[in-house]
């Protein structure tokens, strides 16, 4: 049995986390002693890697707790879980593209500023100065 500090150190979570999902009922297999202190065997440490590995994903806890609740009812909830990381899998995909467009967005400017500092274009970049442009212009 493992202290919420232990548990902490083997899944590489904060001791808050830990006691927040366990909070959130996203580690089921909690256990206390008889002090109410919270104790964590193998299986629980299995759920707390489940809950970060989820959260990491940018899936919410109270969707967790859904997922947590669905694996829980056992291999009939097979295809809602499936389904469930459909779902997250789409969202991702979606920010994927965002960080691509913001990624390629950040290079065209990065190449702008090279030219600007190689003096091959004036200085657009300044929003104070572009009073100063559309006057040259």
């Amino acid at each position: 049995m493992y202290t919420v500090k232990e548990a902490a150190l083997i899944t590489k979570l904060t001791e808050h986390a830990v006691r927040y999902y366990t909070d959130k009922g996203l580690v089921p297999s909690v256990q206390r002693n008889k002090n109410n202190i919270r104790m964590f065997d193998e299986e629980s440490i299995n759920w707390l890697y489940g809950a970060k590995c989820l959260k990491q994903t940018g899936m919410p806890i109270k969707v967790i707790k859904m997922y947590v609740d669905l694996c829980l009812e056992g291999d009939s909830t097979v295809q809602e879980r499936c389904a469930l990381m459909m779902e997250y899998r789409e969202a991702a995909l979606t920010q994927l593209e965002d960080a691509k467009r913001r990624v390629d967005h950040l290079e065209q400017k990065a190449a702008q500023y090279q030219a600007i500092l190689e003096q091959r274009a004036p200085d657009t970049t300044n929003p104070a100065n572009w009073h100063k442009i559309e006057k040259q212009v």
